[in-house]
């Protein structure tokens, strides 16, 4: 399976206009070789074939070069406002909203979450490797511990590999019954110094068709009772632990 990093370039294409549409060079192309064959000339009818060859190749060139020239890539830096707007609006839920997982003491002096710069390193994109289990099957549910007692059970739904530093890494996808949101806690090397011993979660949304989805850890974050005691959450299975550091999202509060 390929695994894309999207550490990408804002140049959408290599002859702009025309590999980002090529329809808008070979109508054009066909319309003139159509006006030279009605032309009773051997040598435009020469010139016509001549077209008829370049745009077919031209069309086959295309098609080869793969996706890169047949759709437009999201640019950089419209990743990183995307990033930089989601953890301000997560600072003013944390500083303002009543269900705030902040205690009210320190909500006083909050002044924002603690992030690691944005790094597109740390952002892949890849296809869903799906399970297949029968609802009746003992492995269709993940059942995690909680930091109060109780478990919680998630339906596991696929796996998504990715390579970082030309090692493969991969973690396991779940679900809560009912939802279409994918729920993606992990662990890393970074927990108990610079993150939530706990650990870390990630959200992220299947994409259609061809069940993609994009695993940014720059949008990482800390389970509620790494700033509150009083909320329950799940720890992360053995399955998500990952032997590396990952240098990005949230670090950790206090």
């Amino acid at each position: 399976m390929e695994i894309r990093h999207n550490d990408i370039s804002v140049q959408q294409s290599v002859i702009p206009g025309l590999t980002r549409n090529p329809v808008f060079f070979w109508i054009p192309a066909f319309a003139v070789m159509t006006f030279l064959l009605l032309v009773n000339d051997v040598v435009y009818r020469s010139v016509a074939k001549g077209v008829f060859f370049f745009s077919v190749m031209f069309l086959f060139l295309i098609g080869s070069l793969g996706p890169a020239y047949t759709r437009e890539l999201e640019p950089k830096d419209e990743i990183i406002q995307t990033i930089q707007r989601l953890r301000k609006e997560r600072d003013g839920f944390f500083k303002t909203a009543p269900n705030s997982p902040l205690e009210e003491s320190d909500k006083v002096h909050f002044k924002g979450l603690k992030y690691f710069p944005i790094d597109l390193k740390y952002r892949f994109e890849g296809k869903i490797e799906r399970y297949i289990i029968n609802i009746n099957d003992p492995k269709y549910y993940a059942t995690f511990l909680t930091n109060k007692g109780p478990r919680k059970r998630y339906i596991r739904y696929g796996k998504f590999k990715f390579t970082f530093e030309e090692k493969e890494y991969s973690l396991d996808l779940y679900k809560s019954i009912g939802s279409d949101v994918i729920f993606i806690p992990f662990y890393d090397k970074t927990n108990g110094h610079e993150t939530y011993e706990g650990g870390r979660y990630l959200d992220s949304e299947i994409l259609m068709p061809g069940y993609q989805i994009i695993i940014d850890f720059n949008l990482a974050y800390n389970p509620s009772c790494a700033y509150n005691e009083k909320f329950v959450c799940v720890l992360p299975l053995e399955e998500n632990r990952l032997n590396i550091e990952i240098r990005a999202g949230e670090k950790k509060f206090k």
